[in-house]
């Protein structure tokens, strides 16, 4: 396998040192448990793709094949209708409770935290949610009895606008299964992972909406759940400029992708040809940083970034495809917080940010 090289390797190495004390030096062999992934700069009749034109027609592509597999989105979307049901004042910023509309007669919750402070237009990130019962309660900070993953809290006390949206499992009503049984009987069509890539676009619509969010500095962060929704979320929807997938288990045999709240069973039917790098490459030329610890992901997941590197190169921008391994299980400990906020900062931050105002009812 191609050893990582160029401006991506020296920026993960650098950077951890610097933002997080982390040395994460590459591994001399990487543990090889699949077959290797496939080439993503070889067009349909076996040409290596040399150029930006001839990438982006590839892209299109792997889009039409991952969008044939999970179902296509909606092609309108029913106005948002945004209620707010509850509001908290702190010292640095405003928690609100709000519900928006996913489709027409859908609605969800969210925790919406916005700094307070001068008015200006803020970079803004989505929290999405790890499994947990307490769903964005904890990202939000409202559940305080894991202090790591209160990354919405974690954010809005750095400057940035958070929406914390529920994932739709969480519903009320159903377990799990129950809930993607209950949409299917609206989408038949749709896998679980497809309603989580729409409720990712809502979240997105809805953070347009408001006038303080500058709509060309969005981001996504999430841990485990959540981390699985920022890699269908940032390949997606091209709002998210910069995205943190933390410890979801990128490669389809890491985790239980084959779950029915996320891709089913038919990814492990014979023929299924489609794999999670090339989801990475559709970011491109965006930021994207995998952070793993030797859970769910580890050393292994690096081959997904060596695999989909390539395509950030043709595009100039090796340095927005970042990973890095904390070594510490499944979790957002504080040196890999420290790694991500600075990743954030960096691809959506800019001299002329200032707070905001919170929205109305």
């Amino acid at each position: 396998m191609k050893a990582i090289t160029g401006r991506i390797f020296i920026s993960m190495v650098a950077s951890a040192g610097s933002r997080g004390e982390i040395s994460t030096p590459p591994p001399q062999d990487i543990p090889v448990t699949r077959p290797p992934l496939s080439a993503l700069l070889m067009n349909d009749a076996g040409l290596e793709i040399t150029n930006a034109a001839a990438w982006f027609q590839q892209r299109e592509s792997f889009k039409k094949q991952w969008l044939d597999y999970l179902g296509r989105p909606l092609e309108t979307s029913a106005p948002l209708k945004t209620e707010v049901l509850e509001t908290e004042e702190f010292p640095e910023f405003t928690r609100q409770r709000v519900r928006y509309q996913i489709e027409e007669g859908l609605y969800t919750e969210a925790y919406l935290l916005t700094p307070k402070g001068p008015a200006g237009r803020l970079p803004a990130v989505v929290v999405f949610h790890q499994t947990i019962d307490s769903h964005i309660r904890q990202a939000a900070g409202v559940d305080t009895s894991d202090p790591e993953l209160m990354q919405g809290e974690q954010l809005v006390r750095r400057g940035y606008l958070v929406l914390c949206p529920r994932c739709f499992i969480f519903d009320e009503g159903a377990d799990y299964a129950g809930q993607v049984t209950a949409m299917q009987v609206r989408h038949p069509e749709w896998t679980g992972m497809a309603r989580m890539v729409w409720d990712a676009r809502r979240a997105a619509d809805f953070l347009v909406s408001l006038p303080r969010v500058d709509p060309e500095r969005i981001g996504c962060m999430g841990h485990s759940l959540g981390a699985k929704e920022v890699l269908y979320a940032a390949a997606f929807d091209d709002r998210y400029k910069a995205s943190v997938f933390n410890e979801g288990g990128v490669g389809l045999d890491f985790s239980n992708w084959d779950a029915p709240w996320y891709l089913g069973p038919g990814i492990r039917k014979t023929g299924f040809h489609l794999e999670h790098h090339q989801l990475l490459a559709l970011v491109a030329p965006r930021s994207f940083l995998l952070i793993a610890g030797d859970s769910a992901d580890g050393d292994r997941s690096r081959a997904f970034i060596e695999a989909a590197l390539p395509v950030f190169h043709l595009l100039d921008v090796p340095d927005h495809l970042e990973w890095l391994n904390h070594h510490q299980g499944h979790r957002y400990p504080p040196a890999a917080r420290k790694v991500a906020e600075e990743f954030l900062d960096l691809h959506l931050k800019n001299p002329a940010q200032a707070p905001g105002e919170t929205i109305q009812p």
